[in-house]
Protein backbone atom coordinates (compact mmCIF):
# COMPACT_ATOMS: atom_id res chain seq x y z
CA UNK A 1 0.00 0.00 0.00
CA UNK A 2 1.32 3.41 -0.98
CA UNK A 3 2.36 5.76 1.70
CA UNK A 4 -0.56 8.31 2.52
CA UNK A 5 1.54 11.62 1.00
CA UNK A 6 1.76 15.04 2.84
CA UNK A 7 3.04 18.72 1.62
CA UNK A 8 5.81 18.40 3.86
CA UNK A 9 6.72 14.83 1.90
CA UNK A 10 7.28 17.25 -0.97
CA UNK A 11 9.70 19.32 0.72
CA UNK A 12 7.22 22.22 1.68
CA UNK A 13 6.87 22.71 5.38
CA UNK A 14 4.27 25.13 6.47
CA UNK A 15 5.26 24.89 10.27
CA UNK A 16 8.70 26.13 9.70
CA UNK A 17 7.04 28.71 7.38
CA UNK A 18 4.96 29.94 9.90
CA UNK A 19 7.96 30.03 12.66
CA UNK A 20 9.67 31.87 10.08
CA UNK A 21 7.42 34.48 9.68
CA UNK A 22 6.83 34.99 13.54
CA UNK A 23 10.77 35.20 13.77
CA UNK A 24 10.59 38.21 11.36
CA UNK A 25 7.53 40.07 12.92
CA UNK A 26 9.98 42.11 15.58
CA UNK A 27 12.39 43.02 12.58
CA UNK A 28 9.33 43.96 10.03
CA UNK A 29 8.12 46.26 13.21
CA UNK A 30 11.18 48.46 13.64
CA UNK A 31 10.32 49.81 10.18
CA UNK A 32 6.97 51.00 10.76
CA UNK A 33 5.59 54.52 11.19
CA UNK A 34 2.44 55.96 11.92
CA UNK A 35 1.16 55.48 8.63
CA UNK A 36 1.00 51.56 8.76
CA UNK A 37 -2.06 50.09 9.69
CA UNK A 38 -1.33 47.23 11.86
CA UNK A 39 -3.87 44.00 12.29
CA UNK A 40 -6.06 43.96 9.90
CA UNK A 41 -5.71 40.03 8.95
CA UNK A 42 -2.41 39.73 7.25
CA UNK A 43 -3.41 38.89 3.84
CA UNK A 44 -2.17 42.75 2.55
CA UNK A 45 -0.24 45.78 4.44
CA UNK A 46 -2.22 48.38 4.57
CA UNK A 47 -0.39 52.13 4.46
CA UNK A 48 -2.84 55.52 5.67
CA UNK A 49 -1.64 58.44 3.17
CA UNK A 50 -3.08 60.70 6.13
CA UNK A 51 -1.81 58.44 8.72
CA UNK A 52 1.03 60.62 10.19
CA UNK A 53 4.40 62.01 9.36
CA UNK A 54 6.82 59.57 7.18
CA UNK A 55 10.39 60.67 6.66
CA UNK A 56 9.76 63.51 8.73
CA UNK A 57 6.82 65.23 6.72
CA UNK A 58 2.79 65.43 6.49
CA UNK A 59 2.24 63.52 4.01
CA UNK A 60 -1.03 65.28 2.58
CA UNK A 61 -0.89 68.14 5.39
CA UNK A 62 -0.38 71.23 2.70
CA UNK A 63 3.05 68.82 1.67
CA UNK A 64 1.77 67.75 -2.01
CA UNK A 65 -0.95 69.64 -4.13
CA UNK A 66 -1.44 67.20 -7.01
CA UNK A 67 0.05 63.71 -5.24
CA UNK A 68 0.98 60.94 -7.42
CA UNK A 69 2.13 57.28 -6.68
CA UNK A 70 5.55 56.24 -7.76
CA UNK A 71 6.44 52.55 -8.25
CA UNK A 72 9.76 50.64 -8.65
CA UNK A 73 11.35 46.60 -8.74
CA UNK A 74 14.00 45.16 -8.92
CA UNK A 75 16.21 42.64 -7.29
CA UNK A 76 20.05 41.89 -6.09
CA UNK A 77 21.15 39.52 -9.28
CA UNK A 78 23.79 37.50 -9.29
CA UNK A 79 25.50 39.13 -6.36
CA UNK A 80 23.16 36.88 -4.46
CA UNK A 81 26.14 34.51 -5.46
CA UNK A 82 28.68 36.03 -3.58
CA UNK A 83 26.28 35.79 -0.20
CA UNK A 84 25.88 32.33 -1.41
CA UNK A 85 30.10 31.39 -1.28
CA UNK A 86 30.09 33.44 1.92
CA UNK A 87 27.42 32.18 3.71
CA UNK A 88 26.66 35.76 4.52
CA UNK A 89 22.96 37.13 4.46
CA UNK A 90 22.78 40.25 6.09
CA UNK A 91 23.90 42.54 3.07
CA UNK A 92 21.86 41.64 0.02
CA UNK A 93 18.42 42.95 1.46
CA UNK A 94 20.47 46.32 1.98
CA UNK A 95 20.94 45.83 -1.55
CA UNK A 96 17.45 44.82 -2.56
CA UNK A 97 15.83 47.76 -0.42
CA UNK A 98 18.85 50.35 -2.22
CA UNK A 99 18.22 49.61 -5.80
CA UNK A 100 14.23 50.49 -5.82
CA UNK A 101 14.35 53.24 -3.60
CA UNK A 102 17.18 55.03 -5.64
CA UNK A 103 15.26 54.56 -8.55
CA UNK A 104 12.18 56.15 -6.68
CA UNK A 105 14.38 59.34 -5.74
CA UNK A 106 15.26 60.14 -9.55
CA UNK A 107 12.09 61.50 -9.36
CA UNK A 108 12.28 62.96 -6.81
CA UNK A 109 9.71 60.80 -4.86
CA UNK A 110 9.64 60.03 -0.71
CA UNK A 111 9.65 56.46 -0.49
CA UNK A 112 6.64 55.06 1.17
CA UNK A 113 6.89 51.42 1.72
CA UNK A 114 8.53 48.46 0.67
CA UNK A 115 7.55 44.67 -0.13
CA UNK A 116 9.84 42.33 -0.54
CA UNK A 117 9.46 38.62 -2.03
CA UNK A 118 12.06 35.48 -1.06
CA UNK A 119 11.74 32.45 -3.31
CA UNK A 120 14.30 29.21 -2.17
CA UNK A 121 14.36 25.63 -2.68
CA UNK A 122 14.05 24.70 1.00
CA UNK A 123 13.33 27.18 3.43
CA UNK A 124 16.10 27.60 6.14
CA UNK A 125 14.80 30.14 8.55
CA UNK A 126 18.14 31.38 10.18
CA UNK A 127 19.16 32.19 6.65
CA UNK A 128 16.15 33.99 5.82
CA UNK A 129 15.98 35.90 9.13
CA UNK A 130 19.69 37.18 8.34
CA UNK A 131 18.33 38.31 4.53
CA UNK A 132 15.07 40.12 6.43
CA UNK A 133 17.26 41.52 8.87
CA UNK A 134 19.24 42.94 5.73
CA UNK A 135 15.64 44.09 4.24
CA UNK A 136 14.77 46.06 7.34
CA UNK A 137 18.05 47.96 7.79
CA UNK A 138 17.47 49.32 4.27
CA UNK A 139 14.21 50.41 4.64
CA UNK A 140 15.43 52.33 8.14
CA UNK A 141 18.41 53.98 6.25
CA UNK A 142 15.52 54.90 3.35
CA UNK A 143 12.84 56.39 5.67
CA UNK A 144 10.17 53.58 4.37
CA UNK A 145 8.17 50.82 6.07
CA UNK A 146 8.84 47.00 5.32
CA UNK A 147 4.43 47.05 4.64
CA UNK A 148 4.71 42.84 4.06
CA UNK A 149 5.98 39.90 1.48
CA UNK A 150 6.39 36.43 0.63
CA UNK A 151 8.30 33.38 0.97
CA UNK A 152 8.05 31.01 -1.57
CA UNK A 153 9.62 27.21 -1.06
CA UNK A 154 9.67 25.78 -4.04
CA UNK A 155 11.28 22.28 -4.00
CA UNK A 156 13.73 21.27 -6.79
CA UNK A 157 13.52 24.88 -8.26
CA UNK A 158 16.41 26.39 -6.91
CA UNK A 159 19.73 24.68 -5.98
CA UNK A 160 19.99 23.46 -2.08
CA UNK A 161 21.25 26.62 -0.01
CA UNK A 162 19.92 29.19 -2.70
CA UNK A 163 17.26 31.63 -2.53
CA UNK A 164 16.38 34.76 -5.07
CA UNK A 165 15.25 38.12 -4.06
CA UNK A 166 12.34 40.58 -5.77
CA UNK A 167 11.36 43.89 -4.47
CA UNK A 168 9.12 46.70 -4.90
CA UNK A 169 8.49 49.93 -3.91
CA UNK A 170 6.27 52.54 -3.55
CA UNK A 171 6.51 56.00 -3.17
CA UNK A 172 5.37 59.43 -3.36
CA UNK A 173 5.49 62.42 -5.29
CA UNK A 174 3.98 65.78 -6.03
CA UNK A 175 3.37 65.65 -9.63
CA UNK A 176 4.13 69.29 -10.59
CA UNK A 177 7.12 69.04 -8.51
CA UNK A 178 8.36 65.79 -9.99
CA UNK A 179 12.12 65.98 -11.42
CA UNK A 180 12.37 64.36 -14.92
CA UNK A 181 15.46 66.19 -17.00
CA UNK A 182 13.24 68.65 -18.68
CA UNK A 183 14.85 71.54 -16.95
CA UNK A 184 18.18 70.66 -17.63
CA UNK A 185 19.93 73.37 -19.67
CA UNK A 186 23.52 74.14 -21.20
CA UNK A 187 26.29 74.45 -18.59
CA UNK A 188 23.87 72.53 -15.30
CA UNK A 189 26.66 71.22 -13.13
CA UNK A 190 26.65 67.56 -12.81
CA UNK A 191 27.69 66.49 -9.04
CA UNK A 192 28.59 62.65 -8.50
CA UNK A 193 27.75 61.05 -5.41
CA UNK A 194 30.30 58.18 -4.70
CA UNK A 195 29.39 54.61 -4.42
CA UNK A 196 30.31 51.90 -1.75
CA UNK A 197 31.96 50.29 -3.96
CA UNK A 198 30.12 48.02 -7.13
CA UNK A 199 26.68 48.40 -6.06
CA UNK A 200 24.20 45.40 -7.37
CA UNK A 201 24.97 45.42 -11.37
CA UNK A 202 27.99 43.91 -13.29
CA UNK A 203 28.41 40.74 -11.10
CA UNK A 204 28.16 38.30 -14.07
CA UNK A 205 31.84 39.64 -15.69
CA UNK A 206 32.97 40.04 -11.74
CA UNK A 207 32.35 36.01 -11.24
CA UNK A 208 33.49 35.39 -14.29
CA UNK A 209 36.70 37.46 -13.69
CA UNK A 210 37.40 36.41 -10.44
CA UNK A 211 35.84 32.47 -9.42
CA UNK A 212 36.39 31.49 -12.56
CA UNK A 213 39.59 32.97 -14.61
CA UNK A 214 41.60 33.82 -11.82
CA UNK A 215 40.56 31.43 -9.41
CA UNK A 216 40.54 33.32 -6.66
CA UNK A 217 38.29 32.70 -3.13
CA UNK A 218 36.30 35.00 -1.43
CA UNK A 219 38.51 34.66 1.66
CA UNK A 220 41.58 35.49 0.31
CA UNK A 221 43.09 39.15 1.17
CA UNK A 222 43.78 41.55 -1.57
CA UNK A 223 46.25 43.82 -0.62
CA UNK A 224 44.90 46.68 -3.13
CA UNK A 225 41.95 46.09 -1.21
CA UNK A 226 42.78 45.84 2.48
CA UNK A 227 40.48 43.46 3.15
CA UNK A 228 38.95 39.76 1.66
CA UNK A 229 37.61 39.60 -1.64
CA UNK A 230 34.12 38.34 -0.51
CA UNK A 231 33.82 41.27 2.20
CA UNK A 232 34.53 43.80 -0.89
CA UNK A 233 32.45 42.42 -3.52
CA UNK A 234 29.31 41.97 -0.76
CA UNK A 235 29.90 45.39 0.08
CA UNK A 236 26.06 46.94 0.46
CA UNK A 237 24.91 49.39 -2.09
CA UNK A 238 24.15 53.20 -0.98
CA UNK A 239 21.44 54.23 -0.42
CA UNK A 240 20.71 57.94 -1.50
CA UNK A 241 17.12 58.59 -0.87
CA UNK A 242 17.34 60.06 2.81
CA UNK A 243 19.64 62.23 1.65
CA UNK A 244 18.57 63.79 -1.90
CA UNK A 245 15.00 63.75 -0.36
CA UNK A 246 16.56 66.25 2.46
CA UNK A 247 17.98 68.14 -0.12
CA UNK A 248 15.04 68.47 -2.35
CA UNK A 249 13.21 69.77 1.15
CA UNK A 250 15.36 72.01 1.40
CA UNK A 251 14.57 73.68 -2.36
CA UNK A 252 10.93 73.49 -1.91
CA UNK A 253 10.70 76.88 -3.74
CA UNK A 254 13.11 76.88 -6.06
CA UNK A 255 13.59 74.08 -9.15
CA UNK A 256 17.88 74.01 -8.48
CA UNK A 257 17.79 70.06 -9.26
CA UNK A 258 17.08 69.61 -12.74
CA UNK A 259 17.93 65.63 -13.04
CA UNK A 260 18.78 62.73 -10.97
CA UNK A 261 20.39 59.64 -12.84
CA UNK A 262 20.74 56.77 -10.63
CA UNK A 263 23.59 54.55 -11.52
CA UNK A 264 22.74 51.21 -12.48
CA UNK A 265 22.87 48.57 -15.16
CA UNK A 266 24.26 50.46 -17.93
CA UNK A 267 26.73 52.50 -16.27
CA UNK A 268 27.18 56.14 -17.76
CA UNK A 269 26.80 55.59 -20.96
CA UNK A 270 23.15 54.01 -20.71
CA UNK A 271 21.83 55.45 -17.79
CA UNK A 272 22.92 59.36 -17.99
CA UNK A 273 21.28 59.98 -21.49
CA UNK A 274 18.08 58.68 -19.83
CA UNK A 275 17.22 62.33 -18.17
CA UNK A 276 18.38 64.24 -20.98
CA UNK A 277 16.71 66.47 -22.90
CA UNK A 278 16.89 66.55 -26.93
CA UNK A 279 19.83 68.24 -27.63
CA UNK A 280 22.33 68.05 -25.05
CA UNK A 281 25.09 65.87 -23.94
CA UNK A 282 26.80 65.23 -20.46
CA UNK A 283 30.47 66.22 -20.80
CA UNK A 284 32.36 64.51 -17.87
CA UNK A 285 35.95 64.57 -16.88
CA UNK A 286 37.22 61.63 -15.63
CA UNK A 287 39.51 62.69 -13.11
CA UNK A 288 37.45 64.53 -11.43
CA UNK A 289 36.25 61.64 -8.37
CA UNK A 290 38.22 59.32 -6.70
CA UNK A 291 37.77 55.79 -8.74
CA UNK A 292 37.79 52.86 -5.69
CA UNK A 293 40.02 50.41 -5.98
CA UNK A 294 38.02 47.55 -6.85
CA UNK A 295 37.25 48.85 -10.93
CA UNK A 296 40.97 49.61 -11.21
CA UNK A 297 41.50 45.86 -9.88
CA UNK A 298 38.79 44.84 -12.51
CA UNK A 299 40.33 46.41 -15.41
CA UNK A 300 43.81 45.19 -14.55
CA UNK A 301 42.97 41.54 -14.67
CA UNK A 302 40.23 41.43 -16.82
CA UNK A 303 41.93 43.66 -19.47
CA UNK A 304 38.94 45.59 -19.73
CA UNK A 305 38.62 48.67 -22.45
CA UNK A 306 37.36 51.94 -20.37
CA UNK A 307 34.45 51.98 -22.65
CA UNK A 308 33.31 48.48 -21.46
CA UNK A 309 34.20 49.52 -17.41
CA UNK A 310 31.79 52.72 -18.12
CA UNK A 311 29.22 50.68 -19.70
CA UNK A 312 29.18 47.81 -16.88
CA UNK A 313 30.14 49.72 -13.71
CA UNK A 314 29.06 53.19 -11.69
CA UNK A 315 32.52 53.37 -11.51
CA UNK A 316 32.25 55.40 -7.90
CA UNK A 317 29.80 57.30 -8.56
CA UNK A 318 26.09 55.80 -7.76
CA UNK A 319 24.02 58.81 -8.17
CA UNK A 320 24.07 62.28 -9.90
CA UNK A 321 22.66 65.50 -9.77
CA UNK A 322 22.50 67.56 -12.71
CA UNK A 323 21.62 71.15 -10.62
CA UNK A 324 21.70 75.00 -11.78
CA UNK A 325 25.27 76.22 -11.98
CA UNK A 326 24.60 78.94 -9.28
CA UNK A 327 23.59 76.52 -6.94
CA UNK A 328 26.28 73.92 -7.19
CA UNK A 329 28.58 74.85 -4.15
CA UNK A 330 25.67 74.93 -1.82
CA UNK A 331 23.82 71.67 -3.14
CA UNK A 332 27.54 69.99 -2.59
CA UNK A 333 27.74 71.42 0.99
CA UNK A 334 24.21 70.46 2.11
CA UNK A 335 24.90 66.54 0.71
CA UNK A 336 27.98 66.46 2.40
CA UNK A 337 26.51 67.11 5.98
CA UNK A 338 24.55 64.56 5.09
CA UNK A 339 27.38 62.01 4.91
CA UNK A 340 27.96 62.19 1.25
CA UNK A 341 30.48 62.78 -0.73
CA UNK A 342 29.73 64.71 -3.49
CA UNK A 343 32.12 65.89 -6.30
CA UNK A 344 31.61 68.32 -9.46
CA UNK A 345 32.07 65.76 -11.72
CA UNK A 346 30.87 67.66 -15.47
CA UNK A 347 28.57 69.96 -17.45
CA UNK A 348 25.97 69.81 -19.79
CA UNK A 349 26.33 70.80 -23.00
CA UNK A 350 24.46 71.16 -26.57
CA UNK A 351 25.14 68.54 -28.77
CA UNK A 352 23.77 64.83 -29.71
CA UNK A 353 22.01 62.99 -26.88
CA UNK A 354 24.48 61.23 -24.81
CA UNK A 355 27.96 60.96 -22.89
CA UNK A 356 31.24 62.31 -23.26
CA UNK A 357 34.05 61.38 -21.21
CA UNK A 358 36.98 63.51 -21.39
Amino acid sequence: MAKKLTYKDSGVDIDAANRFTSAIGDLVRSTYGPSVIEGHGGFAGIFDLNGGPVGGELIFQQRYKRPALVACTDGVGTKLKVAFLMDKHDTVGIDLVAMSVNDLIVCGAQPLFFLDYIATGKLDAGCLVEVVKGIAEGCRQAGCSLLGGETADMPGFYPPGEYDLAGFAVGIVDRHRRIDGSRIRPGDVIIGLASSGIHSNGYSLVRKLFFEQEKISVERHIDELGRPLGEELLEPTRIYSSSVRSLLLSYRRKAVVHGIVHVTGGGFWDNIPRVLPKGLTARIRLNSWPVPPIFELIQRLGQIESYEMFHTFNMGIGMMLIVAPWYARAIMNKLERRGERAFEIGRSKRGSKGVELV
